[in-house]
């Protein structure tokens, strides 16, 4: 006998207390238990007696990912109740609201809109790295801990990578919320991970304005329009927007996925460095196009069925795109290392044509007594670094959009490049390492210290350096074989 949910009912040793919210598709349970002294949530799907097969299969999809999800961008699964009695999850509650409520104060100054837009960003990346697409991102359901990291809820139309996918399988029509669907998901792809670029386009257009992109469709015609309109600028509703940050808005709500970001972590890599963000006609738009440019998309894309087809899965699409971390020694005798370098981020850009190239230096100041801001003549270190790292990346030949420098400053080299690699979501770090010594393998070296510390992968360079054998030494040989 199924059994419905209601205040006071225990099962599996969990007590339901307060209704915490009642959704069309699942209510949430305040609930305790016994063993476990964390607060929790219960949720359990609304199933009446009419066709509910999207909602049960919504809720199978969910019991299957969320399991599998770990660290502070999901809620932690406590327990889990089949359908034989009354299905639901059980998860860790995170205090306080949705951003429901924050964005119904919006717009928002442009720090905090960019603030939040970097931690959703962030998330954002590393749920796609559990080979997981979410697919109804919308400010109801994200969350953010104490601790400052955005939370990810409502697993219900996501897609993982290593799970058969449900919803694709049952059922023919577009599925979504429809101020933040993104345009393939109405032609029902449901494979592509920059349809949750999109979505987080449309929370960051919303936060920053006040209004959706795309207006409040109530049915699948109006969401189909976004294949041809496009919204208006942000600039043009909140002019206090810088024109970067309408670059990264409108790039993120392209109907063609292959003119977004590729990634989450390029996105993010582009809202922490406003300043080499490659502004095109996107930033300086005033207006939704005309009439006439409206019809001939609309008339390109009236019987279109796709974009082409996206890599094999989430994880094969981040790894089209990674962020490759150049770290580059300027130093007069590390000239010949540095063009052994050069050679390998082109060999890995041949591999990989979409990598982002972040190419980075380090100016260390712990220097007793030395102006760490300038060099011996007196050269604004920051500034020559600076213009010796473009002459370095020079023949890469790669657009504004694909290549980035940086310099960093620290006493600790290695620790600028772990922490640059961190808060950018580097997937790669490609670095040389000056020749061995007794010295350097007593007291370690940067590059060893990235190498044990560093959360990606790191390759290390060295200039090749091959002893010719004498015609004395294969006879040596013999003789101790002998």
């Amino acid at each position: 006998m199924r059994i419905r949910p209601h205040t006071g009912l225990q099962i599996d040793g969990f007590t339901l207390g307060e209704c915490l919210h009642k959704g069309g598709f699942a209510t949430i349970w305040d609930v305790t238990h016994p063993l476990h002294r964390t607060l929790l949530v219960m949720k359990v799907p609304t199933i009446l007696d009419g066709y509910d097969a999207p909602t049960i299969v919504g809720f199978e999809a969910e019991q299957m990912i969320m399991p599998r999800l770990t660290g502070p961008h999901v809620p932690r699964v406590v327990a889990e109740g089949d359908f034989a009695t009354m299905p639901y999850i059980v998860t860790e509650r995170i205090p306080g609201d949705s951003f429901l409520r924050l964005f119904r104060s919006a717009p928002a100054p442009v720090d905090t809109v960019v603030s939040l837009a970097i931690r959703i960003a962030g998330a954002l990346h590393e749920l796609h790295k559990q080979h997981v697409i979410h697919l109804d991102l919308k400010p109801a359901n994200l969350l953010m801990r104490d601790t400052g990291e955005v939370v990810f809820v409502d697993f219900g139309l996501a897609r993982h990578d290593h799970l058969p996918d449900l919803l694709a399988e049952e059922f023919r029509i577009p599925m979504g919320t429809f101020p933040y669907i993104a345009p393939e998901q109405y032609l029902r792809i449901r494979d592509d991970l920059r349809s949750d670029i999109f979505a987080v386009g449309a929370m960051i257009y919303e936060y920053a304005t006040g209004r959706q992109p795309f207006g409040e469709p109530q049915t699948l015609r109006g969401v189909r329009k976004r294949l041809w309109r496009d919204p208006v600028p942000p600039r043009a509703i909140n002019p206090d927007l810088p024109p970067w940050l309408q670059e990264i808005i409108l790039r993120a709500l392209e109907v063609d996925p292959r003119d977004r970001f590729q990634s989450a972590a390029q996105m993010l890599f582009d809202l922490q460095h406003p300043a080499q963000v490659k502004l095109t006609a996107r930033a300086e738009k005033a207006a939704a196009d005309d009439f006439p440019t409206v019809f001939r998309r609309w008339w390109r894309m009236r019987k279109v069925k796709g974009f082409g087809p996206p890599p094999a899965n989430a994880e094969a699409q981040m790894e089209k795109a990674p962020i490759l971390l150049v770290a580059v020694d300027l130093s007069p005798e590390m000239e010949e290392l540095a063009g052994h370098l050069l050679q390998s981020v082109k060999r890995i850009r041949i591999i990989q044509p979409d990598a982002r190239v972040a190419c980075v230096n380090v100016i260390k100041t712990a220097r007793l007594g030395v102006d760490p801001t300038t060099d011996d003549k007196g050269v604004n270190l920051h500034v020559s670094r600076l213009v010796g790292l473009r002459a370095w990346a020079s023949s890469l030949e790669l657009s504004d959009e694909e290549v980035t420098f940086s310099i960093l400053e620290g006493p600790d080299p290695a620790a600028e490049i772990i922490g640059y690699a961190v808060n950018n979501q580097v997937d790669h770090i490609l670095m040389g390492a000056r020749g061995s010594s007794s010295t350097r393998r007593f007291l370690g070296s940067v590059s060893s210290q990235v190498v044990a510390e560093a959360p990606c992968s790191v390759t290390v360079v060295r200039v090749p350096v091959y002893e010719t054998p004498t015609l004395e030494e294969p006879q040596a040989a013999q003789a101790v074989g002998a």
